[in-house]
């Protein structure tokens, strides 16, 4: 239902009830007006979260409770009925500020909280999965859906989606074509059959910066990053969380070579080191010839000699065979 025809149908019930409660045209006002105040302070109350409200009610409950026991402490002395009750309000007031205050400080360590209570067997469980900024302007997070290699929910949080649109609104060109790409990838994902993709609305106002809001994120929803953030995965796995890195992946699923394996590859440019020269496999893996500047240009053919794994990627050391 349309958020504006719930509105009015809104706004017509309080007209009705104005109108039973003070009949004529003045009821219709008063209670018209009512209606109008109730959905401003409901447009206003738009930035809070579930979460947020979730635990402030969590932290008004457990006031009330504190309360009502430290109340009835008082009670037991002899006090006069009209200091008691003063003394009771007085601590109803400050448990109940004290206890949202605090639940709302700690909402994140809340597993209890209702919107994220997952009622299903114990013998069943779904992965969520959280996609970072990084992943989804790669791109290969398309091919990756279509393969259905990655089981579970994808989820999209609000703040990366914000990021992705201050991106495509930047005024460099190159980030702007970054941003656009990104969001582009975005409609793909979406409009893929099959594919269990939905926006999370939950954000941390404590702080700015995007991957901590992954991270805090993640740890609520008990969920693994999907990325290609190399410093991002770091700082996830320090703090337990699972990732899913595809340049890992990419890495791992590349043909394995050995010492002595002839190929066939073509020289592009210089290497660092004298008289070298380097090409590239078709999935990237850069390839050094030893002795071989003078071909560059030319599809020449090598011996494997040695392969070096670093955190960038394989490299693959060859000599010219004659």
């Amino acid at each position: 239902m349309n958020l504006l025809l719930v509105r009015l149908l809104f706004i017509l019930g309080g007209m009705v009830i104005g109108y039973q409660a003070n009949s004529g045209f003045t009821g219709l006002l008063i209670g018209a007006g009512v209606a109008l105040v109730m959905i401003f302070i409901e447009a206003g109350l738009r930035k809070v979260s579930v979460s947020g409200l979730s635990s402030a009610v969590f932290g008004l409950i457990l006031g009330l409770i504190m309360a009502k026991l430290v109340s009835d402490a008082f009670s037991l002395a002899p006090i006069d009925q009209e200091t008691l009750s003063r003394i009771r309000v007085g601590l109803t007031l400050i448990f109940c500020y004290l206890g949202m205050v605090m639940a709302l400080r700690g909402k994140d360590e809340f597993n209890i909280i209702i919107p994220y209570v997952r009622l299903r067997r114990q013998d069943q469980s779904q992965d969520v999965i959280l996609l970072d900024t990084s992943v989804i302007i790669d791109g290969r997070i398309v091919d990756i859906c279509k393969t259905r290699f990655l089981g579970g929910k994808l989820i999209i949080p609000k703040f990366v989606l914000r990021e992705l649109q201050q991106i495509a609104d930047s005024t460099d060109p190159i980030k702007r074509q970054r941003g656009r790409r990104g969001l582009e990838i975005l409609n793909i994902i979406q409009n893929e059959p099959g594919i269990d993709i939905t926006i999370h609305e939950q954000d941390f106002t404590e702080t700015s910066e995007v991957d901590a809001k992954l991270v805090l994120l993640a740890k609520l929803l008990e969920a693994k990053i999907l990325t290609v953030d190399f410093n991002l995965n770091r700082v996830a796995s320090i703090q337990g969380i699972k990732v899913l890195n595809i340049n890992e992946l990419a890495n791992a699923l590349k043909p394995v070579v050995f010492p002595g394996e002839e190929m066939h590859i073509k020289l592009i440019k210089e290497g660092k080191e004298h008289n070298q020269a380097v090409g590239y496999l078709d999935d990237g893996t850069m390839v050094v010839v030893e002795d071989a500047r003078r071909l560059i240009g030319q599809d020449v053919k090598v011996a494997v000699t040695s392969v070096l794994q670093t955190q960038a990627g394989r490299m693959i050391f060859t000599k010219l065979e004659k």
